[in-house]
């Protein structure tokens, strides 16, 4: 399903072009970083400690081994990942049996941020990977402490919609 995407693309940002293509083992410790680079992420227990490569490499190739879900990097021209970002396709019953594309831990790096990566991913979700996917709805989940994250998204057109609820096991 999600192989049918093409990648990778070239994606315009306000500074310099950037690659966005599929994950690979090689970026397991670049994803680890982006994702802990996050007070909320940290906090849930995201680390970027040598021992827990193994955890992450796994998780990578169960994504990696299901056609629903896709891990993508975004690379700058000097080969460093810079944002990363999951998608998992989700068919459905509801709206008329309409498909999702659910868009998760979306993560631009700290020094590259309001440089027009994070758009440039999104404008790419909603303008090329859901049409191709035969996707009628992007959704996206966001922690309610992220107020800077929930201006982006209505910004690009995202509305505020569900109230969502988390169960941990």
């Amino acid at each position: 399903m999600l192989e049918t995407l093409t990648l990778p693309v070239t994606l315009p940002t306000l500074t310099s072009p950037v690659t966005l293509r599929r994950a690979a083992l090689d970026d397991v410790e670049s994803v680890m970083t982006l994702l802990t680079d996050d007070p909320i992420s940290a906090a849930r227990g995201d680390a970027a400690d040598t021992p827990d490569v193994a955890i992450y490499s796994d998780a990578l190739h169960r994504i990696t081994n299901n056609p629903s879900n896709e891990l993508l990097v975004c690379v700058d021209g000097d080969g460093h990942v810079v944002g990363t970002m999951q998608l998992t396709l989700i068919p459905g019953m509801a709206r008329r049996g309409s498909t999702r594309l659910l868009v998760e831990a979306v993560r631009v790096a700290r020094q590259t941020r309001s440089g027009g990566i994070g758009s440039a991913l999104i404008q790419w979700v909603t303008a090329t990977a859901a049409p191709a996917l035969g996707s009628s709805l992007v959704q996206l989940t966001s922690d309610v402490a992220r107020t800077d994250a929930h201006r982006f998204y209505t910004r690009l057109g995202f509305e505020d919609s569900h109230v969502g609820f988390k169960y941990v096991v």
